[in-house]
């Protein structure tokens, strides 16, 4: 799953922005119509999540992260014979297919799910590896999106892209993709189910054989009537729409202030390298500081990159503003991919984040198309970029004051075996 999450760099999601200058000017297509592309990749994410959610929990990402790969693939060789500015609704199009399988980065439910399955105990420290694939694919794809664009333009960048995402994650999880330890015999976090039990000195047994750490797992239903998952979901949607009016455009903002292109590759590089950091860091920190405090410190980090990149005027404040970013996108991603499986369990975690994504997609897709038409009528981001300042504060807020939810423990099989 790292390596899938590695590969997806390059497959129009963090090396979007270096596109949108050079299309731009060639298709003489504005900078909205990019913007709404981003949208239209997260509404049909938004369609298509709780579907495909469901079919994670039953039947497991072998199939479907393939699939997406593909459906990603073929978008990408399509954008590059789009022929002019009539051709825009087309970008738009092209990205809403690539939105449909759900693999639009980190966090999809293809690449993180299966994760969340596989682990309880450890579940932090694997997020944290998975999430190192990120920065890995950020400084190898990120400067070479870049280099392709220079070298044989823009068209031909995303055909060569495409078959690289591919050739890579097609066989990868075809081969070794499962849905979760019970199916192969073993229990989460590397348990078996066949351990013998223990025994004293006589060969008495003296307990049950070792088990999992045991985890209460919630329905679709049950995490629907807590209002913590609207909470939640509240927190997410906030965040993702005012990273959605930084993110994408800063990097042609860079661009327009006269910063050298090859430099802001390498600064979008190093950006993602402290996401992936970060995420490591905050899995590593998880047993001993609650999700949702680490969670509201990477919202915080978010604010002040914004800040910085509205008053970046030099290379140092620009790869400054992206390192930081990083961080704050970083504990985004550990808090997105940890906390629904913290609070709710595993059992149906790809279903209840199916659920949750649509509000998330279809908030945050406002953000991208909106900076967009500002910039048009004001010649300047600042006014949305502030206002995603304050948005992302407050969700640091809003995320301090939701404590993980209870449940009344009702008379299951399970529960009964326990006791």
């Amino acid at each position: 799953m790292a390596t899938a999450g590695a590969v997806s760099m390059a497959m129009g999601s963090l090396n979007f922005g270096l596109f949108i200058k050079p299309m731009g000017d060639s298709l003489g297509i504005g900078r909205s119509w990019f913007g709404w592309a981003q949208t239209a990749r997260q509404g049909s994410s938004a369609l298509t999540s709780p579907a495909v959610g469901w079919l994670i929990d039953r039947y497991g990402s072998r199939v479907m992260l393939p699939v997406a790969a593909l459906v990603t693939g073929i978008a990408m060789v399509a954008l590059s014979f789009l022929d002019g500015a009539n051709d825009a609704w087309l970008l738009v199009v092209f990205f809403a297919v690539m939105g449909l399988v759900g693999m639009s980065g980190p966090g999809a439910l293809v690449t993180s799910v299966p994760v969340l399955k596989w682990f309880v105990r450890e579940r932090g420290r694997a997020i944290s590896y998975m999430g190192l694939g990120i920065p890995v694919g950020a400084m190898l794809f990120v400067p070479l999106t870049q280099m392709f664009i220079d070298w044989w333009g823009w068209e031909t960048a995303w055909i060569i892209l495409a078959a690289i995402g591919v050739g890579v994650i097609v066989p990868l999880a075809a081969m070794f993709v499962r849905r979760q330890p019970e199916d192969m015999g073993l229990l989460p976090d590397g348990d078996s189910m066949h351990a013998s039990a223990t025994e004293d000195e006589d060969g008495d047994a003296l307990g049950p054989a070792p088990q999992a750490v045991g985890e209460i797992s919630w329905t679709v239903k049950e995490a629907m009537r807590s209002p913590v998952f609207w909470s939640l979901v509240a927190t997410f949607s906030m965040v993702s729409l005012a990273t959605g009016t930084v993110a994408l455009h800063r990097i042609p903002d860079f661009a327009d202030r006269g910063f050298n292109t090859t430099l802001i590759s390498y600064a979008t590089a190093v950006d993602a390298v402290f996401a992936g950091v970060a995420t490591y860091a905050f899995g590593s920190l998880v047993k001993y500081v609650r999700a949702r405090v680490l969670g509201a410190i990477g919202f915080l980090l978010l604010a002040i990159a914004s800040v910085m990149t509205i008053y970046a005027a030099d290379d140092f404040t620009m790869f400054s503003s992206m390192s930081v970013f990083g961080c704050g996108i970083g504990g985004m991603m550990f808090l997105q991919n940890f906390i629904w499986a913290d609070y709710f369990g595993r059992e149906h975690v790809g279903a209840i984040r199916g659920f949750a994504m649509p509000v998330n997609l279809i908030v945050g897709g406002i953000g991208a198309p909106l900076a967009g038409y500002v910039h048009e009528w004001t010649d300047t981001y600042d006014i949305m970029w502030w206002v995603g300042v304050g948005l992302m504060s407050s969700s640091a807020l809003l995320l301090l004051a939701t404590p993980a939810p209870k449940k009344r423990i009702v008379e299951s099989l399970e529960w009964r075996a326990l006791k």
